[in-house]
């Protein structure tokens, strides 16, 4: 019974084992880069970075169908231009930065939609929002395998600038350091992880396995490498979790796999041990006397 519900779906099916692999790959890049957004306070722009990839997603579509090179090249150029218009608006205007990313990824969404509907099919403009993971190729594979391995490999070569921009910029210029070029590269990776996110999951739901394990994780561990490792394990759990639900449930897995993390970080809100409802309205016993 067990096996017929846990393993026989990724023991039987090729397209079961490769959404698999995609979405524990997507936890391990996405979860880190979730983490330090959610220290940057900046959580709602990696949902407006989201949706700033699909106008180029959109052209690559145009130039060359489904095509994942084109596609992914598309929406990491359009991500960039956006984040790189952001950071222009906010500093030659009063408009701070995450309303200019709300502005420019309203924009980008609807451009992005207008251009899939008017020239492909109502399941063209599915499979861009709302992502296929069960039919993830083995080129789309290697793709989000490979941006999760270099996002591991930025984070642990960067790793102390990055964390130091996070909570004192001005410490990086006080040291002779620009800060702003670590930025640029956390931006940079923000916009890669988005892109192979949206081949498994669509440029709606790709944000999904970046913040929901991340603001989870900040009910179980206090510093920033636990919060990773926390962030990982929830990304997997959703993945395997999602991917059962929605092969016995007959149900969309992409938004299985981000519900399942919804309901762990409920869950996590609720019950963790650190800042939860629980830790901060339940009364503790006091032992000894």
């Amino acid at each position: 019974m067990v096996y017929d519900l846990l393993v026989q779906p990724f023991v039987e099916f090729g397209f079961m084992r490769r959404a698999l692999v995609a979405s524990l790959a997507l936890a391990m890049g996405c979860g880190p880069i979730g983490v330090l957004l959610v220290l940057r306070r900046m959580s709602l722009i990696g949902d407006a970075m989201s949706h700033a990839v699909l106008p180029g997603a959109a052209v690559g579509f145009l130039v060359a169908g489904l095509s994942l090179f084109w596609m992914s090249l598309g929406g990491f150029v359009a991500g960039l231009l956006v984040a790189l218009l952001s950071g222009v608006m906010a500093r030659a205007t009063q408009l701070r930065e995450d309303a200019s990313f709300a502005a420019f990824y309203l924009i980008s969404l609807a451009t992005g939609v207008l251009l899939v509907s008017t020239h492909g099919s109502n399941v063209d403009v599915m499979h861009v929002l709302f992502g296929t993971i069960l039919a993830v190729d083995d080129a789309a594979l290697l793709m989000v395998a490979g941006i999760s391995s270099a996002t591991l490999l930025v984070l642990a070569l960067a790793y102390r600038p990055l964390i130091i921009e996070c909570f004192d910029p001005g410490f990086l210029s006080a040291t002779g350091t620009r800060g702003g070029r670590y930025h640029a590269l956390f931006l940079v990776l923000v916009v890669l992880n988005l892109v192979a996110g949206f081949q498994a999951l669509g440029t709606l739901m790709a944000v999904g396995l970046m913040m929901l394990p991340a603001t989870a994780a900040r009910f179980w561990a206090r510093e920033v490498w636990p919060l990773c490792i926390v962030a990982v394990a929830i990304g997997f759990v959703s993945g395997i979790v999602g991917l059962l639900v929605s092969y016995h449930a007959n149900l969309p897995s992409g938004p299985a796999i981000v519900l399942t993390a919804g309901v762990i970080h409920i869950a996590s809100m609720l019950l963790g041990p650190n800042q939860s409802v629980a830790a901060r309205y339940v009364p503790r016993p006091h032992l000894g006397a």
